[in-house]
């Protein structure tokens, strides 16, 4: 047996992860790694760079390059034009991100799942009733995003974003066992509520959850160079029109993306465990096409994006 697959047996094994990754100071450690990560120098650079595609296992074959300054610049690389084409039929919502697929279905009196039998409500999630309402009896899709993974997330479709809401708080753990055992996890986290609507005119919400370690959410929609925390917590208006597969932000580290469609959605062929990428499709809408034009990643697309106001 190597060395990286006696760790990861070890690792396994659902109370020792538990311990490990949620009940030592969890801001503290992810303060800690966040700052860890920026470093460029390559006495600390290339042994975290090292460390990571060990036990994570990431495949950088599809990335624009395999020299990192940092383990951040490792994190949130950009991929080679092309390499997560998106579906071409403008009534297909794409998967936003490279994930795998989480608790899916029928959003069930306002209530969705993280695992079975765990429930939480959509208006903890989100902090408005009356966007919490809107789909009370819509579809989610839970996305969970690994330590190695592509960690960047692209627009679904042809859409515009019209507000984003930051939610600051805890860093658990988004694994399956920490999903099992810690009750409203997602409602816990530090998190991001983007408000959109497609270019037919169905609204639909992706909400970023953050996790432990490095924790940061960044949309390059609102063109800032900060982490969304740093815009402070609240709702903010803005008028951001994205084309399909552009992209609109990453994360730090692992974290999951949640999806929430309206009842007149369907949800494509999911099975939870699978794995799925960005541009692969995730949902279908019913109604006129608007004008979609499909944009894979790498590409130029011409936008006028607003920073938040």
């Amino acid at each position: 047996m190597t060395l990286r697959a006696g760790l990861m047996r070890l690792l396994l094994q659902e109370d020792l992860n538990f311990l490990i990754t949620n009940r030592l100071p969890r801001r503290w450690a992810t303060k800690a790694v966040g700052r860890i990560a920026r470093i460029e120098h390559p006495v600390i650079a290339r042994p975290t760079i090292t460390l990571w595609r060990l036990f994570s296992g990431a495949d950088l074959s599809d990335s624009t390059t395999t020299q990192f300054r940092s383990l951040r610049d490792a994190f949130t690389r950009a991929l080679r034009p092309g390499a997560r084409p998106f579906d071409p039929d403008w009534s297909v919502i794409a998967s936003p991100c490279d994930a795998i697929v989480g608790a899916q279905g029928r959003v069930e009196g306002g209530r969705a799942y993280q695992v079975k039998g765990f429930s939480y409500r959509l208006d903890e999630l989100v902090p408005d009733p009356a966007l919490a309402q809107r789909y009370a009896n819509g579809w989610f899709v839970t996305l969970r995003l690994t330590a190695g993974m592509y960690h960047r997330f692209h627009a679904p479709a042809d859409l515009t974003v019209e507000a984003v809401t930051y939610l600051s708080g805890d860093c658990w753990n988004v694994n399956p066992i920490a999903l099992k055992r810690v009750e409203r996890l997602f409602c816990r986290n530090e998190r991001a509520v983007i408000e959109t609507r497609m270019a037919g005119g169905m609204p639909m919400l992706l909400v970023p959850v953050a996790a432990i370690l490095v924790a940061g959410i960044r949309l390059t929609f609102l063109d800032t160079g900060a982490l969304l925390r740093c815009q402070g917590p609240g709702r903010h208006a803005c008028r951001a029109p994205l084309q399909r597969g552009e992209e609109m932000g990453w994360f730090e580290h692992g974290s999951t993306i949640l999806v929430f469609l309206p009842p007149n959605a369907a949800l494509a062929e999911l099975i939870e465990g699978r794995p799925i990428r960005a541009g692969e499709p995730l949902a279908h809408i019913n109604g006129e096409p608007g004008g979609s034009r499909t944009v894979g990643l790498g590409g130029e697309p011409d936008r006028t994006a607003h920073a938040l106001s």
